[in-house]
């Protein structure tokens, strides 16, 4: 399933994401360092929501206190909340 995300304090400005239960089947940031988030995505594939939310949660960018990758465990923890 495709689910969509508006992430904040970033640079970013969406993020989509395709799950198949709890495994993420792909990520596409919208805006943001290209190649960086490109290789965040396709490292991502095949892993397992919480395992994503495990690394990514916390990581901040300079002085924000987020990050691209920290706003994509946002969206992954309220995914994986709805579907309880």
């Amino acid at each position: 399933m495709l689910y969509h995300y508006q992430p904040r304090g970033v640079c970013a400005r969406e993020i989509e994401i395709d799950m198949d239960q709890d495994v993420i089947r792909g990520v596409r940031f919208f805006g943001g360092c290209s190649g960086n988030l490109q290789g965040i995505g396709r490292l991502l594939e095949g892993m397992t929501a919480s395992d994503a939310i495990r690394r990514l949660r916390g990581i901040r960018c300079g002085a924000k206190q987020t990050s691209c990758p920290d706003q994509l465990a946002h969206a992954l923890e309220e995914i994986t909340a709805k579907k309880d």
